[in-house]
């Protein structure tokens, strides 16, 4: 538990990180913008301002999510993650918003660009620099298995592309004097934003749902206990669910009556430590239970109670 607290605290650095990269194209893309009057390049500077906004929250719920478990917060704050993450989502969606909107009078009433050179020149060295930070958040948050970072590594690398798109918007309007051209790419730029933002906001609520695990977690999951279910033991009641970085696993172990506690226990620990080794950050719930009890299969379903009313009313008694 320490190491994985040492490991949430180490990520606080690359939102440092994060936080640098969006000033450093704040202050670049504002500059190639005031140059040119682009309005494709204050679109690409306008996201720069999400950014930043972005990289700030991600850091104090890094913090948050840092912390360890506590009274009143028994599990740990690992899904502060997901607060970040959909702030992030909404940031990007205001900001889609806010570039369509100046797309759109631009392209009612579309004005010469300058210094096209100059400016695009600006907006390649910001470019290259997010995407070595994206590069970087994309690795740590896989690595220490962030949802924070890997949504800030996907926003930085949709910012790359978009990026892209309106360097050769501005460009094509500089070669072909086309000035309409540039406010189009601005708003193929803002549909682009909003695809990312809907992505990274479904995420942050599915986290905030207790979704199950992913599939290839489960299916790892699976072949461990497929192991045990072979040698006679029955699992039942299996449930998992995800918070940030930490994985939660619950389940109900039945082994025939005549076990000993200890015999059950020690089987208990050898599956607990299985599933650790192919899930990292995993917390594991066991219950042992008696094949030769009827009550033994009575709570299969989340709400025994209703469960238990169910089957009286099926049965009639």
């Amino acid at each position: 538990m320490a190491s994985f607290l040492k490991n949430r605290a180490a990520l606080k650095r690359y939102a440092w990180l994060s936080i640098t990269a969006a000033i450093v194209n704040i202050t670049l893309k504002g500059g190639a913008y005031f140059l040119t009057g682009s309005v494709g390049l204050l679109s690409d500077g306008m996201e720069g301002m999400v950014n930043l906004a972005a990289a700030t929250m991600a850091l104090a719920m890094l913090t948050i999510a840092a912390r360890p478990a506590d009274e009143e917060h028994a599990y740990g704050y690992s899904k502060a993650e997901y607060f970040s993450s959909g702030a992030e989502g909404t940031l990007i969606l205001i900001a889609a918003l806010g570039i369509g909107v100046a797309a759109i009078k631009a392209l009612f009433a579309p004005r010469p660009l300058a210094q096209v050179g100059l400016g695009l020149g600006i907006s390649l060295v910001a470019s290259m620099v997010n995407l070595g930070v994206s590069l970087s958040l994309s690795q740590a948050g896989k690595r220490f298995q962030s949802v924070t970072l890997e949504s800030d590594a996907r926003h930085l690398m949709t910012d790359v592309w978009t990026s892209g798109g309106v360097l050769i918007g501005v460009a094509a309007v500089g070669l072909t004097g086309w000035n309409r051209l540039d406010p189009i790419v601005a708003l193929l730029v803002a549909a682009n934003i909003v695809r990312s933002g809907v992505g990274i906001v479904r995420r942050s609520v599915l986290g905030l749902m207790d979704t199950a695990l992913p599939p290839g977690e489960t299916d790892q999951l699976g072949r461990v206990l497929g192991m045990y279910r072979e040698t006679g033991i029955q699992i039942h009641a299996l449930r998992t669910r995800q918070a940030g970085a930490r994985r939660f696993v619950s389940m109900h172990v039945i082994v025939p009556g005549a076990w000993t506690v200890h015999a059950g226990h020690r089987l208990l620990e050898r599956i607990e430590a299985d599933i650790r080794k192919i899930l990292p950050g995993v917390t594991v719930f066991t219950h042992l239970e008696s094949l030769d009890d009827p009550a033994s299969w009575d709570d299969v379903t989340l709400d025994r109670e209703s469960e238990a009313r169910r089957m009286s009313e099926d049965t009639g008694t």
